[in-house]
């Protein structure tokens, strides 16, 4: 089982705008939907934006995450979206 402020802590010392969200999917804690947005994401596909987060996340997928589902967007995006002001 993994702490989710420390999934969020960790992503964002390795993306200093990020702003994190995460939800456990399944009532388990390992199972977990993250949301990143961040302006690196800015000019990127898709493909590469996910890789970004598992890369960080990759230790923690070896022992405490056992599935990961990731949503990444710009600022920009997030705005149009209505999921930041």
């Amino acid at each position: 089982m993994v702490e989710f402020q420390q999934v969020a802590d960790l992503i964002k010392s390795n993306m200093a705008d990020a702003d994190v969200r995460i939800t456990d999917l399944t009532g388990t804690m390992d199972h977990l939907g993250i949301t990143v947005i961040s302006d690196e994401f800015d000019g990127k596909a898709l493909l590469d934006q996910h890789q970004m987060i598992m890369d960080i996340l990759r230790e923690k997928l070896k022992e405490e995450i056992h599935a990961v589902q990731i949503k990444t967007m710009t600022f920009e995006k997030a705005r149009k979206k209505g999921l930041v002001e």
